[in-house]
């Protein structure tokens, strides 16, 4: 059974900075593609950066330069790390994995199957 548990998320300053930690377990993060999605009130959950099979990574435009999707194959965890964080990225935050039959990077919520239950980042002042 798939489970992935993120962690990390917490208040902070615009400009500051946050790693968002996603462990993985009965999933293989280091050879599989994965995300991260974020969700604001209000707002349709949207993906922010994900990562194919072979390392490849996606960003959507408004955290481009500032996101870096990563992962470390020998604690079996995804990371993103945020830099230069803005009011607006205030959301839940959530990763999700693709079946493994899957191998490219997606940012569409529809193309993953497994999720986490989501850390929350609030930037404000």
């Amino acid at each position: 059974q798939v489970r992935l548990v993120e962690s990390g998320g917490g208040s902070v300053q615009p400009g500051g900075s946050l790693r968002l930690s996603c462990a993985a377990s009965g999933y293989t993060v280091g050879s599989n593609s994965m995300g991260w999605f974020r969700q604001a009130p209000g707002t349709e959950r949207e993906g922010v950066a994900a990562v194919s099979r072979d390392g490849y990574a996606s960003y959507v435009t408004s955290v481009k330069g500032r996101f870096t999707i990563s992962r470390d194959s020998a604690k079996n965890t995804l990371y993103l790390t945020m830099n230069s964080l803005k009011p607006e990225d205030t959301a839940m935050y959530f990763c999700a994995a693709r079946h493994p039959r899957w191998w490219s990077f997606s940012l569409a919520n529809s193309d993953y199957h497994y999720w986490g239950q989501g850390t929350q980042v609030t930037v404000s002042s």
